[in-house]
């Protein structure tokens, strides 16, 4: 299979940026129009101040000739009454442009967040993250804000390239050489920067890298605070966060000094230009060469023109650190098509979005078979040429010693992780897709560590389903009796990852919002761990009443006295099947894992 190479970081940046404004054309090109009278207004202003000047100097030329003064002085009413009308509408094009510009700016955030959340969740196959959670979150904000911020140099850069038009035009009618060393310093600027391109993006690059690290180690820390204070380490967690913090400042300063650079370079080279216009300016002045009218137009133009050559090189740098943040991003996406990043669709910033897609079509499951399934990890760990078949009804158990692969298989067979074999079959039709197809109402899951969210016990359970089930599921996940226990009932908040619930209600939460969503194959993943052994018996005894199929993970005597059949692992390898008094009679490893459970 041959790969279509990527353009060079510069052609990408252009074309992933171009792909991305085209999103709104008419709000971008609005922000154009007003920004650009924004910053080509001064210039306006400029002309009317040398206007003044002028007809003020040319009155005195009249009174000294003994001449009417009316021509000179109308022209310097004319020329205020200009100043005034400019500089009022300014006020009202700048609000404008500033409302139009947040439209724009949170506009094109907000697509690109929907972009990357989109894919990671709704693409074909599994979805592993190619680095930490805590590096999955700079780039949805740090290299998002980047993206979206970028446009303000082109809707910015459009006004600056207007203006510094205008003032050079009417600089070099008045004096070619100095507005030729006005213009010098933005040739060596871009010249310096493209020097340094890729020192910019790699100094970039590693700071965000080095951010990552830190807010990763820190997310991690406050998940594991019992187990730090258990073991009395809190020391070295804290020497570890300094040296994390030490690296990142390192990174952080190289970028951060490398940006001042960029802009003290800039600043002196243009700088040094002023003080030769000056220089050059007076001479002329003092030799009659250069009438006052046009020191002023040239001093007037001359400030915002030279901040106008800052923000041309400010805008090439910004535009190399553009580069990484796409970089980054295209890498979180892994398999993404290009423009998968800047992809149009409805963000719904103002107004109710439409209601959520009905779910799939229910199939009643009647077979679940699996054929020769093989997935294993980097490590080699993993399952080998899995098959088993699970019929209507089933309560079927996974069984055997950690590290033998339970959780390896139910994730192959959920399409959760790649797999590098074998075939999942539904009803005796080929599931192309596990990880998009067995979702609610056909199947749903509970993993081993099951994740809660910051909110209250009921949008946990209910998570967007129909808030009716979940009396029903709540009863199923035998809570009812924990939640006389908790202050608020259903609506108690369960805290970061339900830090205030125990593990057992953890479990329990997690499996009633399996529940709060019909299904017909329910696949529990060692679930009931942390319950005690009457809980658990009440849980298996409950799904009995329902008519779904379960697939679970265990090695409690309480889900194998249930269980309709039994697959036994060993090594990666589905090795015997059977009700667990055939499995007892004949198989070695099961009665040794049935004897390890009573004890």
């Amino acid at each position: 299979m041959t790969t279509t190479p990527l353009p060079p970081p510069t052609e990408r940046t252009f074309a992933l940026s171009r792909e991305l404004f085209k999103y709104r054309p008419g709000l971008f090109a609005f922000n154009l129009l007003m920004w650009s009278m924004v910053h080509a207004s001064p210039a306006l202003l400029t002309l009317a101040v040398s206007g003044i000047f002028g007809a003020l100097e040319r009155a005195d030329e009249l009174q000294s000739a003994g001449q009417r003064l009316d021509p000179a002085v109308a022209a310097a009413w004319v020329a205020l009454g200009w100043f005034a009308f400019v500089r009022l509408s300014r006020f009202g094009i700048f609000y404008g442009a500033f409302r139009a510009w947040i439209e724009l700016w949170y506009t094109l955030d907000a697509l690109v967040r929907r972009n990357l959340l989109g894919y990671l969740l709704t693409a074909r196959r599994s979805r592993r993250l190619p680095d930490t959670p805590a590096e999955a979150v700079s780039r949805f904000r740090d290299d998002v804000d980047d993206v979206a911020g970028y446009t303000e140099v082109w809707v910015d850069g459009a006004g600056f390239v207007l203006y510094s038009v205008v003032a050079i035009t009417l600089m070099a009618r008045v004096d070619p050489l100095i507005t030729l060393l006005v213009c010098a310093p933005l040739l060596l600027m871009v010249l310096f920067v493209q020097r340094l391109s890729p020192t910019i993006r790699s100094y970039r690059r590693r700071m965000r890298e080095a951010t990552a690290r830190v807010t990763d180690f820190i997310g991690e820390t406050f998940g594991a605070v019992s187990a730090v204070k258990l073991a009395a380490q809190e020391g070295s967690m804290v020497t570890h966060l300094r040296a994390l913090g030490e690296t990142r400042r390192h990174a952080a300063l190289r970028d951060v000094l490398l940006t001042e650079l960029i802009r003290g370079v800039n600043t002196n080279m243009v700088n040094l230009a002023v003080g030769l216009v000056l220089l050059l300016g007076a001479n002329k002045v003092r030799g009659g060469a250069l009438g006052i009218e046009d020191f002023v137009l040239f001093i007037g133009l001359l400030p915002r023109l030279t901040g106008s050559m800052g923000f041309f090189g400010d805008a090439i740098a910004r535009h190399r650190r553009t580069g990484v943040s796409y970089d980054r991003m295209t890498r979180l996406l892994q398999d993404a098509p290009d423009t998968t990043i800047v992809a149009h669709h409805a963000v719904y910033l103002q107004g109710d979005p439409p209601p959520a897609p009905p779910a799939p079509a229910a199939q009643p499951l009647q077979e679940l078979r699996v054929q020769h399934l093989t997935a294993t990890h980097p490590g080699g760990l993993g399952i080998q040429d899995a098959s088993f078949t699970l019929r209507r009804g089933e309560f079927v158990v996974v069984t055997g010693r950690i590290g033998s692969g339970k959780t390896t298989l139910l994730r192959a067979v959920l399409g959760l992780i790649p797999v590098q074999g074998g075939q999942v079959f539904w009803n005796g039709e080929a599931v192309e897709d596990p990880a998009t197809f067995l979702v609610p109402p056909r199947s749903a899951y509970t993993a081993q560590l099951p994740n809660l969210f910051s909110d209250t016990l009921a949008e946990n359970i209910t998570s967007g389903a129909d808030p009716a089930h979940l009396e029903r599921a709540v009863q199923l996940a035998v809570l009812e009796a924990d939640l006389g226990a908790l202050h608020s009932g259903l609506d108690t908040p369960v805290g970061a990852r339900g830090v205030k619930l125990s593990g057992g209600q953890i479990q329990r939460a997690a499996v009633a919002r399996m529940l709060a969503r019909p299904a017909d194959l329910l696949v529990f993943d060692d679930v009931s761990s942390a319950l005690d052994a009457r809980t658990e018996a009440q849980l298996w005894q409950g799904l009995s009443t329902t008519d779904a199929t379960c697939l679970v993970v265990s090695h409690r005597r309480a889900a194998l006295l249930r269980a309709d059949r039994i697959l036994l692992l060993q090594a990666g390898r589905v090795t015997d099947e059977g009700t667990l008094p055939q499995l007892l009679e004949r198989s070695q490893e099961m009665r040794a894992l049935w004897a390890e459970e009573g004890e």
